[in-house]
């Protein structure tokens, strides 16, 4: 089971290392069976590394340029991710895709250069309600995935995570079944473009307290992206405990 917090635009230094040290807390002493990933701010990833460091929780970039090294003012490199202690980064959330105009072939190339530095990359995607409602979700998500990941993904190096726009920060979520229905869609896709041995598929959106448990009980579910639930010390702590309850899925 894989569980990933995305702080986002949230915490300065002082409130991001509080809020990593009261996860630790909450979830000090306890078995641990899954894998829990927490992506602050950039400001804040070095001192949060030092927090978690050697503890059950890693650490993740909520993006990465496609570029190494070189004059591009404000990118942030994956191999400079790397050198901070994460193991993982986000590539095409829908926000970045909305509000930045990222396109599919650039996401590639992110995750491409990310890979190679020895980074994990979560690649998000997800259809809009429009699309869903002209019954063209399944369209979009095969047009995001085939060209939006490098043909060398596989499962240690690449993580889908589905994210329904229409769900993200709603309070709103696909039934179970619909999650499910698109999860073999995904499967089927990645089947046909990488070498799909046994790549991990997140749900998120509005995933919280209240619905986290239902959503990673289903066996077909590897895992979820939480957003504003990570936010809240207690209420990510207990999905993490919740989802220690759930042995047979790792």
């Amino acid at each position: 089971m894989f569980i990933a917090g995305n702080w986002k635009l949230n915490c300065n230094i002082e409130e991001a290392n509080d809020l990593a040290s009261n996860i630790l807390k909450n979830i000090k002493g306890k078995r641990i069976n899954n894998e829990i990933v927490i992506f602050p701010p950039f400001t804040s990833l070095f001192s949060v590394s030092k927090i978690i460091k050697n503890t059950e929780i890693f650490l993740g970039g909520q993006d990465c340029s496609d570029n190494i090294s070189g004059a591009f003012t404000g990118d942030i490199s994956s191999e400079m991710l790397l050198d901070l202690g994460c193991k993982y980064v986000i590539l095409g959330h829908s926000e970045r895709r909305q509000k930045y105009n990222e396109t599919n072939e650039l996401i590639k190339r992110k995750s491409d250069v990310a890979q190679k530095v020895g980074l994990t990359s979560i690649i998000c995607v997800g259809e809009s309600l429009k699309d869903r409602e002209l019954g063209k979700e399944k369209k979009v998500i095969e047009i995001q995935l085939k060209n939006s990941i490098p043909e060398t993904s596989n499962s240690s190096n690449c993580i889908i995570a589905y994210e329904p726009i229409w769900a993200i920060g709603s309070g709103k979520t696909p039934t179970i079944s619909k999650i499910i229905e698109m999860f073999g869609e995904i499967k089927q896709i990645l089947n046909s473009i990488c070498i799909n041995d046994g790549i991990k598929i997140l749900y998120g959106g509005s995933v919280n307290i209240s619905n986290s448990f239902e959503i990673l009980s289903n066996e077909k579910i590897d895992g979820a992206l939480i957003g504003g639930a990570s936010l809240n010390a207690e209420d990510f702590s207990k999905i993490c405990l919740e989802a220690n309850k759930l042995d047979g899925k790792i």
